[in-house]
């Protein structure tokens, strides 16, 4: 993907704001870390590993002009920093991945100068976005393999370069399968449309062959043997590999195992939150209620109608056929494979 979904330019960062896709391609700029924190909660940047990415970049923003002279001071205000952006949004495990990275360059290099500390976070941010662009083209190289010849493959929300530092996840295996990819299925994604938007857009870019449908569309094409596979991304996945999703997910899962469809998730290791024992113990995120109750400003529904509005929902393991990861491929997926392949 030639369009970088986030960058550092000119001491500041700069992120394409999603909202407006497909329609206008524009970048917004951040300055602090209540610019960041804004730009997760509404959506101007999303997508797991991206907001990782952002994260990162949001702790230097909220530090850089620290006037701490030692590190006691320093590190209490770097401490609201990161509680300050990890309020922005509960489930993607990336965010929270990323912060605790922040931390651990300072505490491992708390003898050194404050200034120098800053320039040692903002170097830890370039390497967060650096290397995951990395990790998604090894999570497309080892994905690309499970995907037949002539592959029909669906996909749901927006899991490409745009979720990600520049590649992406679920797509990254699209990309990387290009030659053996006949169609893709998009899921236009309710109520955000994040694959109507953004899918079908960096799809469409990409010059690979690209059908968007209605999320109610899925099991028809699957009852029709019009699906060889499904891959979608991953916000959080629990030690036993139960794995939280744009909402609509879980019902994917049910539909494909019903008609033998395998069924996969692409996320890199900083996806996996071994801490959870389970899927139930995953955060799960309630947006607004006016996500659904309006499309383009305008109300499609009673106005005073209650509303429920998860973000995700949760995928069993054992509908999951594999996880694909930048280490390898972790195909049936329990807690031991899960340990064995990302680490205890």
């Amino acid at each position: 993907m030639n369009v970088e979904p986030i960058r550092w330019k000119n001491g500041r960062v700069e992120l394409i704001d999603q909202r407006l896709l497909p329609g206008k391609l524009k970048y917004v700029t951040c300055r602090t870390r209540g610019d960041m924190w804004a730009a997760i909660r509404h959506m101007k940047i999303r997508g797991a590993p991206a907001i990782g990415i952002a994260g990162a970049y949001g702790v230097y923003l909220g530090i850089r002009k620290s006037r701490a002279k030692d590190i006691r001071p320093f590190r209490k205000e770097l401490a609201a920093t990161i509680k300050y952006l990890s309020s922005s949004r509960p489930t993607a495990r990336n965010l929270f991945w990323a912060l605790e990275r922040m931390a651990f360059v300072v505490d491992t290099n708390r003898a050194r100068p404050v200034r120098e500390l800053k320039r040692l976070i903002l170097d830890e941010a370039h390497a967060v976005l650096r290397e995951d662009v990395k990790i998604c083209r090894a999570i497309g190289k080892n994905g690309k393999k499970l995907l037949p010849r002539a592959a029909r493959v669906l996909t749901h929300c927006n899991a490409g370069g745009l979720a990600t530092g520049g590649y992406g996840t679920a797509l990254g295996v699209i990309f990387s399968a290009r030659k053996k990819i006949k169609k893709v299925y998009a899921d236009e994604t309710r109520p955000v449309l994040q694959g109507a938007r953004l899918t079908a857009w960096e799809l469409m870019r990409e010059g690979v062959p690209t059908v968007l449908l209605c999320d109610n569309m899925a099991a028809s094409l699957m009852a029709e043997g019009k699906i060889d596979a499904i891959v979608v991304g991953a916000d959080r996945i629990a030690a036993n590999g139960d794995t939280a999703n744009k909402i609509g997910t879980y019902s994917l899962s049910v539909i494909a195992a019903f008609h033998r469809v395998p069924f996969y998730v692409a996320a890199p290791a900083s996806t996996f939150d071994l801490s959870l024992k389970n899927g139930k113990s995953i955060p799960i995120e309630e947006r607004p209620a006016l996500e659904v109750k309006k499309v383009n400003g305008k109300f499609i529904t009673p106005k005073k109608v209650d509303v429920v509005n998860p973000a995700f929902d949760v995928t069993p393991a054992r509908l999951i056929t594999a996880i694909i990861t930048e280490k390898g491929v972790i195909r049936k997926p329990n807690r031991s494979k899960v340990v064995r392949m990302i680490g205890d």
